[in-house]
């Protein structure tokens, strides 16, 4: 199995595809006018606007409404990338040293979920990630 992607259903999704953009510095890959993908080395990041909820099942999922998950990436220095970022994004937690090794920064995209840029720094943590 390979883990291919996240989704996020979007009621802007022209600000929050625009968010991820910003984010990546990659632009997105419109497949539709209700739904865009940006492709990263690692994953892809997929948003769907409320109405490609309805080609599941309806209500199944709804804009907005998360507070569990944590989008992160891994980038090569936290503290530039917060820098570049701070002013255009909303800030949840200016970078700070986690227990695991990685010094992260958080941000929440226009919709609220909470994204998580991050550089290991011990040598703990750059050997577990290298390894994947």
């Amino acid at each position: 199995m390979k883990f291919a992607s996240t989704r996020l259903v979007a009621r802007d999704i022209k600000a929050v595809v625009g968010f991820y953009e910003k984010v990546t510095g990659k632009k997105a890959d419109w497949l539709a006018p209700v739904f865009a993908e940006i492709v990263t080395p690692a994953a892809t990041i997929a948003v769907g606007s409320t109405e490609t909820v309805a080609l599941f099942k309806e209500g199944s999922a709804e804009p907005a409404a998360n507070r569990t998950a944590i989008i992160e990436f891994e980038v090569t220095d936290v503290e530039a990338e917060f820098a570049r970022l701070k002013d255009q994004v909303e800030v949840v937690l200016e970078p700070k040293m986690l227990p695991w090794g990685h010094c992260a920064a958080q941000f929440r995209d226009p919709e609220g979920t909470l994204v998580s840029l991050y550089t290991p720094v011990t040598d703990a943590a750059k050997q577990r990630l290298g390894s994947r």
